[in-house]
């Protein structure tokens, strides 16, 4: 298909529309929601972390707690983010396995926009059109085409 994709995203939700040539409005052909985002760290993550060992046990009694020095490499709520741009990037890259668009315009958070950027395929890579690092997530679908045309044209 000749069509383009436009993906409006941000770490809690990714629409994606379908443009079938730059006059045509655009369709909405998925709606992806990362409900984690929204819950609390104690809802995703069941390890507690902090020193256990010893006479610096949070256990321990009289004994004064030091820092364990542990930091985890992401924190829950960045895995989360990581783990939906992983999804909505192998979304996009089975659709373009399957011929469903020629090329895509990344409309996203700055933050989300760098994790999509950090797991896109090399295909999808060679196939973005245009980034724009802004959250339209909220948009209607006019006013996103709106949006991305004057970008385009600002290109």
């Amino acid at each position: 298909m000749d069509a383009r994709w436009i993906v409006s995203a941000n770490a809690g939700r990714a629409r994606i529309f379908s443009q079938a040539d730059n006059r045509a409005r655009l369709e909405e052909v998925s709606d992806m929601v990362n409900t984690a985002v929204r819950l609390r760290t104690s809802q995703t993550e069941s390890d507690s972390l902090g020193q256990r060992a010893a006479s610096k046990s949070i256990h321990s009694v009289g004994a004064p707690r030091q820092p364990s020095g542990y930091e985890p490499n992401q924190s829950p709520a960045e895995h989360q983010t990581e783990v939906f741009g992983r999804s909505v990037a192998n979304y996009l890259l089975e659709a373009r396995q399957a011929g469903r668009f020629r090329s895509l315009v990344l409309v996203a958070s700055p933050e989300f926009l760098g994790v999509l950027r950090g797991v896109l395929d090399a295909h999808l890579q060679s196939c973005v059109e245009i980034e724009i690092n802004k959250d339209y997530t909220q948009l209607r679908a006019d006013e996103l085409r709106e949006h991305v045309d004057a970008q385009v044209k600002g290109a």
